[in-house]
């Protein structure tokens, strides 16, 4: 089956004339069905230099009319313009438009107005949908993959909070970027509102709830002393700092984490963000809490999901020690059995 498509600036007088042949020719016609797409002016310029590139049309003007043969998966056939739509109606059907030049400027104004209703509509109905602004610094680092399934399943802030993540990086990681957030949208997350990327710095951090800072520095001694490494960290924080204060909102938190300088980088954007609450910025250190999780686990022959409250002192790139005074064991398989929620102190467990 075939289904014609139209598409027209909302104040296109030449538009609202094939529009309203459209309406009579399906009103009067069993099987015959029509799809109408009415863009703003100040959009209509843009929008069809997309559908034109994607489909490989040459189309200039409003409006432009294709057909989208449906039981091809909906290949897009170009019809052309008015005259083009006037002349197949006349050929296949019998039937033309002999509407008036003043009753086509009656109806595009109509139909601008109509246009102008709607978008303001969905802009009052976007206005109540308030989602938690998350940003990621070096976004293309491979933890992301990771964090964002975490973030966006509805453990971390609640199964009723929506979520839009912003992904930053440099330019020349862009590719990657595309990468994820097209593997994201076909993830398909129920709390995931949006996500995006970004590449130019002077943008980060708008409106920014939490910011993740993930960026990290390769360490080798052989080549630079640890001196240039700290330098090079603060020279990052130095940057970010400053446009934390400006774009993101006055109780942003920051949580800094990675594999190097953790607590580095969050003392950094203290110092430097003189108006960040120093209690809303934190460090973790979460790759080595996984893999202590993953080790005692292994050791235990259980679930990793299972070991719970393992807290690393120092930090994450120099001195650090693994404290399980506090870790706790749930669905431990040994001789005391409770329910779903009844831990077990993990160092009891791990000397049996």
């Amino acid at each position: 089956s075939v289904l014609p498509v139209f598409t027209g600036k909302a104040n296109c007088p030449y538009y609202a004339r094939a529009e309203l042949l459209a309406d009579y020719l399906q009103a009067n016609l069993p099987d015959f069905r029509v799809h109408k797409i009415t863009q703003h002016p100040d959009k209509w310029e843009q929008w069809l230099h997309d559908i034109c590139e994607v489909n490989g049309w040459e189309h200039r003007g409003s409006p432009i009319i294709w057909r989208e043969l449906l039981d091809r998966g909906g290949k897009g056939l170009l019809l052309g313009g008015v005259n083009d739509f006037l002349e197949y109606a006349q050929h296949y059907y019998g039937i033309t438009s002999m509407m008036s030049s003043e009753e086509m400027l009656d109806i595009a104004e109509e139909n601008l107005q109509a246009c102008i209703e709607i978008e303001k509509e969905e802009e009052e109905i976007k206005s109540l949908i308030k989602p938690l602004q998350i940003w990621i610094t070096s976004a293309s680092a491979s933890i992301c993959y990771q964090l964002i399934p975490l973030l966006a399943n509805g453990e971390v802030f609640g199964m009723t909070t929506e979520i839009s993540i912003h992904l930053l990086d440099t330019d020349q990681f862009k590719d990657i970027l595309c990468g994820i957030v097209m593997e994201a949208e076909d993830m398909a997350f129920p709390l995931l509102h949006s996500i995006s990327l970004h590449t130019e710095i002077d943008e980060a951090f708008i409106q920014a709830d939490i910011i993740i800072v993930l960026d990290d520095v390769l360490l080798n001694h052989e080549v630079q002393s640890l001196e240039n490494y700290i330098r090079e960290v603060s020279e990052i924080c130095q940057v970010y700092a400053p446009l934390i204060e400006k774009n993101a909102k006055g109780g942003v938190r920051v949580i800094s984490s990675g594999k190097t300088f953790v607590n580095l980088k969050a003392m950094m954007i203290m110092t430097y963000g003189k108006s960040i609450k120093p209690e809303n910025v934190i460090a973790v250190a979460t790759s080595w809490e996984s893999a202590a999780k993953a080790m005692l686990a292994r050791k235990l022959n259980m679930n990793a999901a299972g070991v719970k409250d393992v807290i690393v002192w120092g930090n994450i790139s120099g001195c650090n020690y693994i404290d399980l005074s506090h870790a706790k064991l749930y669905g431990y398989d040994c001789a005391i059995w409770g329910p779903a929620n009844f831990p077990r102190p993990l160092l009891n467990m791990i000397y049996d």
